[in-house]
């Protein structure tokens, strides 16, 4: 970009989504209308410039401070690094194709050499600028949106100013302004002087309206007061119609006159924009969640598993759970009385940790668990059993968490009203009765999060191990013989998806790399490519060559030689024993390629493949929207701006938590403050700056455990809140110690932190959406798709404090005390709410 226009920067990104559009000149206008007139001109041809198609392959190999590989657009091979294929992307998404502007933003990117010495030039030529001193409590703010909660409005509502006569039910008489109008609805403002309930009725006289239809009904038209919002200039009424008393020709007015100006004076696009806003950021955060939702139903007083919801994150977790013979055994987990033992608790504390193994014996695999509570109960087999369990490569630890769901939160309709189209009519209609008679019976869901690491592995392996004892640990085994309840596993679409779908089988493969022979067995198969899991540690890197045979598959067939077929390493998990292979272009593809797609073919009825192909259309998406409607955790999402990562927003179900408490901690309503990320008592954390950095799109969500000191009687953020990452402390000396201060001068809290890149948003399902509001603020609709593009990354916040004090020996008393501080904190905070929002006498 030409250096004359450098500060015109923020105008000229605002404006390129918009080169190409009719309304160019309008919007240019709008955006550009305090710069002189001779200016605005220049601006115009300078973004025309950047709008010019262009044809220029880029190599940036030796020009910037990264990785360059081949990136392929449009027929056209390009050199890029990470940063640069980031930059290229975005900027091809504002000007709709590869462009003059896409490529000399892509040869200007921070990480690139002569950008960096001209910077460095600059710097060392100018005095350095006052640091930035906004307080660090400011800048981790981010907006709580919860998913699927949006408006969906039965007709549309016009934007539109008028004065109004509003009379009350004692015939008192008084002034508003209408700020949008529908046939069955209004909002108008008013002077906050007046006093207002919800259920109040009034009658409205449209005094703007007089000149062009005069009521006939001198008593006005009949409305009650929804909702009430006040602020310190004025007050909102929403109001909706009450048809008690018929006036078909105002109607009739009414109707005409909305349509007739709704693109003069605009559609009110408020709650569309906010359903796109939100939408996306499910979008973002369903394929990328580790956890597993388990959905139960309930009857005749019985809990029963009946679904669990898949995605490309918590596949590993859920394969964990299939026997030899694939045959899946989630269902030992949750027993009736286990989940009966969660409900007993209060509402918001309806979890409980489990802690699991299984043996593999004669090539039968034998599955174990016990929970908190049932350890609890086997005082003298507790330490035993945590001994003996984390010393097995199948070591698993796993916070429950219950909460109630409502079978009718399957349904999730536009924001749109059914006149639009008849597609969006479609789109609208509530799951069919044969869908809801499958579901009808679900009052919970059962979320299960893998929190194993190496911390709590190692505290547990230091317990004392008396092997003479271990055959007493049967009484956790699960009996072979006693078949639990079959969870059916779905899995809802996304634009993401695998390109072939995959067949869950577990056989015996042997790894060849270098000299190396590594065993294991396979997790799943497709034609072309394998998961497996081996017996030990993987050193190599991603884009490996490896071979593989497969003994066991060699025993079923003479026509094809199952020995060293090749295969690339495309992704290690971080404990280096689970990897994703895909199939060699070589020799032996042939082979490989033509052995699998026999083998699937010839067993596809035995071959357990998650349920793309539902039995009942539109479960997967069903249970989708229900687990939506009640993430109990923290979602996160980051965005990048210049060099940093900042919260760009969360969301959440759960009302007054521990957790929430500490992120409500000095931030105003509606905010959370995600300060406890990012700066520790001493100094910055990098954890999320440093894994977004490292890591790529669809690449399993990586972990960290966050201490918390938290002490809310202090004032400021930076006293109350005291955070350190599992990693800074040097011994469990160490941690215990931060504990023990935590609790003596507040309360402590430990987090598992998950975050992940984001991939790319699945806009075919708002398309619907998008295109509406495109007819009406077109500038509009671009900015905010921009705006979610530039979300980076998306993460889970999970609450284990009870586990870690447990891990390192605090009894039952201090973990309870430690845990009812939180609720005294929350029922001040809701006294304190209620004080603020009580009318004055």
């Amino acid at each position: 970009m030409n250096q004359d226009f450098e500060q015109y920067h923020d105008i000229i990104e605002q404006l390129k989504p918009m080169i190409n559009e009719p309304e160019f000149g309008q919007v240019l206008t709008q955006v550009a209308g305090s710069v002189p007139k001779q200016k605005r001109f220049l601006l115009k041809m300078e973004l025309k410039r950047l709008a010019r198609p262009c044809t220029r392959l880029i190599d940036l190999r030796g020009y910037v401070d990264g990785k360059c590989k081949l990136y392929e657009y449009e027929n056209q091979q390009h050199f890029l690094d990470d940063i640069a294929i980031e930059v290229f992307e975005r900027q091809v998404r504002s000007f709709g194709e590869y462009s003059v502007g896409v490529y000399e933003a892509v040869m200007n990117t921070e990480n690139n050499y002569r950008v960096m010495h001209k910077k460095s030039q600059q710097a060392s030529q100018t005095p350095q600028p006052e640091e930035d001193n906004t307080p660090a409590s400011q800048q981790y703010l981010a907006p709580i949106m919860p998913f699927g909660e949006f408006a969906q409005r039965s007709e549309e509502r016009m934007n539109y100013s008028m004065s109004v006569e509003l009379f009350t039910e004692t015939n008192k008489s008084m002034l508003a302004t209408t700020v949008d109008v529908s046939l069955s609805g209004l909002k108008l403002k008013i002077s906050k002087e007046y006093r207002f309930k919800s259920g109040e009725r009034l009658a409205v006289q449209f005094r703007g309206l007089e000149h062009e239809y005069m009521l006939e009904n001198r008593q006005g038209v009949q409305y009650v007061i929804e909702s009430v919002e006040r602020n310190a200039q004025d007050q909102r009424l929403h109001l909706k119609r009450l048809f008690d008393t018929l006036l078909p020709s105002f109607d009739r007015f009414l109707e005409r006159f909305i349509h007739g100006n709704k693109r003069r004076y605009k559609v009110n696009l408020d709650n569309t924009f906010d359903a796109i806003h939100k939408k996306t950021y499910e979008q973002y955060y369903i394929p990328n969640f580790t956890s597993i939702p388990v959905y139960i139903e309930s009857t005749d007083d019985q809990f029963v598993p009946r679904y669990a919801l898949a995605n490309d994150c918590n596949r590993q977790d859920i394969f964990y759970w299939n026997n030899e013979i694939s045959d899946l055994k989630l269902g030992y987990l949750f027993s009736d009385a286990r989940i009966k033992k969660c409900l007993s608790y209060p509402k918001g504390s309806q979890e409980t940790y489990l802690y699991v193994f299984h043996h593999i014996k004669n090539e039968k695999v034998y599955f174990y668990s016990a929970s908190h509570e049932e350890l609890a109960a086997n005082a003298g087999l507790r330490d035993l059993y945590l001994s003996y369990g984390s010393r097995k490569i199948s070591w698993r630890v796993y916070k429950l968490q219950i909460q109630e769901v409502e079978p009718k939160q399957s349904h999730r309709p536009l924001s749109i009203a059914d006149s639009i189209s008849e597609s969006v009519k479609r789109q609208n209609q509530p799951p069919t009765p044969r869908l809801m008679s499958r579901l009808r019976h679900l009052s919970h869901i059962a979320l299960l999060t893998n929190v194993t690491d190496d911390a709590n592995t190692l505290c547990y392996q230091k317990l004392p191990l008396v092997r003479a004892k271990l055959p007493s640990l049967k009484v956790f085994g699960h009996p072979r013989n006693r078949v639990p309840e079959n969870i059916q596993v779905f899995r809802f679409k996304y634009a993401n998806q695998r390109r072939e779908t995959r067949f869950m089988l577990r056989t015996a493969i042997e790894l060849k790399v270098e000299d190396m022979v590594i065993e294991g067995h396979t997790e799943d198969i497709s034609i072309q490519g394998i998961k497996l899991e081996l017996k030990s540690f993987f050193h190599k890197s991603t884009d490996s060559l490896v071979e593989i045979n497969f003994p066991q598959l060699q025993k079923v067939t003479r026509k094809y030689d199952l020995s060293n077929l090749s295969y690339t390493v495309r992704h290690i998990s971080n404990e280096r024993n689970v990897l994703h292979l895909n199939v060699v272009n070589d020799e032996s593809s042939t082979t490989t390629k033509a052995f699998f797609d026999e083998l699937i073919k010839n067993n596809r009825s035995k071959l357990k493949a998650y349920r793309d192909e539902e039995d009942i259309p539109g479960i997967g998406e069903a249970l989708r929207n229900i687990y939506a409607n009640n993430v109990p955790n923290v979602a996160f999402f980051i965005r990048k701006e210049g060099a940093k990562y900042l919260p760009d927003a969360t969301a959440t179900w759960s009302a007054q938590t521990r957790l929430t408490n500490l992120l409500s901690f000095q931030a105003p309503p509606g905010e959370f403050n995600l300060l406890p990320l990012f700066e520790g008592f001493n100094g910055p954390l990098d954890f999320i700056q440093h894994t977004l950095s490292h890591i790529k799109p669809h690449q399993r969500p990586m972990m960290s455990e966050l201490f918390v000191a938290f002490d809310p009687k202090k004032e400021s953020t930076s006293e109350a809140i005291k955070s350190c990452f599992i990693e800074q402390f040097a011994n469990d000396d160490q941690r215990r110690q931060f504990i023990s201060q935590a609790i003596e001068q507040g309360q402590f809290i430990a987090l598992k932190i998950f975050i992940a890149r984001t991939g790319r948003p699945d806009i075919d399902r708002l398309q619907s959406e998008i295109n509406y509001v495109g007819v009406y603020a077109v500038h509009r609709a671009k900015q905010l798709e921009e705006k979610l593009w530039n979300v980076n990354g998306v993460g889970d916040i999970l609450d284990i404090t009870d586990l870690v004090m447990s891990r390192y020996q605090f009894d039952a008393l201090t973990i309870h005390d430690n845990r009812e501080r939180q609720q005294y904190q929350a029922h001040k905070s809701i006294e304190i709410e209620q004080l603020l929002n009580s009318d004055s006498p």
